[in-house]
């Protein structure tokens, strides 16, 4: 058997196409035709009050701190396990960061935290729904009310997912979604803004332009544009656009089969599960899965590094996830360590299994023999 590695990037079959056809348009530096399709599919699909493609999901996070009008001192609540552009973007505005711990049964933050976290200088509930399964927005956004809150939702993972019949990225003021290569929708790089809020929209635009009201101007709504803000360059080119186009078209049968993985996936390895071997995904009533990671739950640190190094003996490649951040390098240079024994278990325990368009059954077979291997050689 080849060697499985933990992700490929999908091709669709039109990026190529329509890469050419942006090329050939002459229009190259973005909000051209493809950037227009792209939006107006998601907003159209979703039900996004307003879409803004962005270079990255951290650009769209640092747009949001922006709208947000963090200051120093202000204070944002987050999770500690999650990617660190959750929080570096509110950080680099000058917010302090309060850390949450997770959920017990899975590994989003826990609304059940927030509220003792909350200060009158909080201004900013962060959540991040892992691997695309939803944080439990109705308690999140029932504080926010309460507190005079903005909710961010980090949706890089959670295209095409729902609490409780509603998209996520749709609940909060603001959401931030990755089109980067390990993502089931992908533009190599690549993110989106979404704006749920009325009162931001116009903002947003002049932020996304480097601080002027460039869009109004191409618009027609203004003789000339001018700096009327604080902004940066967060626009994709219309070749990215273009090649997540071609992704977005083919949006039901890359999660089609990407779900049908992840099923298989969960129905091998039950038998574990039952005996008490592994814990597997606990997935709430309120929430779908858009099958964007497929993560075993082992017993320890030490189980779970014997699990990544046996299945690599196999040629596999499987991998752990975050280091917590409040337990990273930067976060303790001027914090004393926190107990968060959720995230920390979350942290210790889980591994990563490769999920990607193109795995073929005989590979997902040869996973799960190995991974049944470990348990009965042990």
């Amino acid at each position: 058997m080849e060697r499985i590695i933990f992700n490929k990037p999908f091709m669709a079959g039109s990026e190529l196409e329509y890469i050419r056809a942006a090329v050939a348009s002459g229009k190259i530096s973005g909000d051209g035709e493809f950037s227009q399709k792209c939006q107006t599919f998601l907003e159209q699909r979703y039900g996004f009050l307003k879409v803004l493609l962005t270079t990255s999901c951290t650009d769209a996070l640092e747009m949001a701190a922006i709208l947000c009008d963090i200051r120093p001192g202000d204070e944002v609540i987050a999770p500690s396990f999650t990617f660190v552009s959750s929080v570096n973007a509110f950080v680099l505005r000058g917010a302090q960061v309060r850390f949450a711990d997770c959920r017990s049964d899975y590994p989003v933050i826990d609304e059940m935290a927030i509220e003792k976290l909350i200060t009158p200088r909080t201004k900013v509930i962060v959540v991040m729904h892992y691997a695309g399964i939803a944080c439990k927005m109705d308690v999140i956004m029932g504080l926010a009310e309460r507190y005079g809150l903005l909710v961010v939702e980090d949706a890089a993972q959670s295209i095409d997912s729902y609490f409780d019949g509603r998209p996520l990225g749709g609940i909060g003021h603001f959401a931030a979604f990755s089109f980067h290569e390990t993502k089931n929708i992908i533009a190599g790089e690549g993110g989106m803004l979404v704006i749920n809020d009325p009162r931001y929209i116009e903002r947003a635009e002049i932020i996304r332009e480097k601080g002027t009201n460039r869009s109004k101007f191409f618009r027609g709504e203004i003789a000339k544009y001018t700096w009327v803000d604080i902004g940066s360059s967060f626009l994709p080119s219309e070749i990215t656009a273009a090649f997540l186009f071609a992704q977005l078209e083919k949006i039901e049968v890359i999660q089609a089969k990407r779900r049908s993985l992840w099923r298989r996936y969960f129905d091998g390895l039950s038998p574990l599960a039952d005996r008490g071997l592994v814990s597997l995904p606990d997935l709430p009533a309120y929430a779908t899965n858009n099958a964007h990671i497929f993560y075993l739950l082992l017993d320890s640190l030490e189980q779970r590094d014997r699990m990544i190094a046996h299945l690599a003996e196999a040629g596999i490649i499987a991998v752990f996830h975050y280091v917590p951040l409040h337990a990273s390098e930067y976060y303790l240079r001027d914090h004393p360590a926190e107990s968060l024994p959720n995230t920390d278990r979350f942290s210790h325990c889980l591994v990563r299994l490769p999920l990607y368009y193109e795995l073929a059954d005989g590979q997902m077979s040869y996973i799960l023999e190995h991974i049944c291997r470990f348990y009965d050689t042990k």
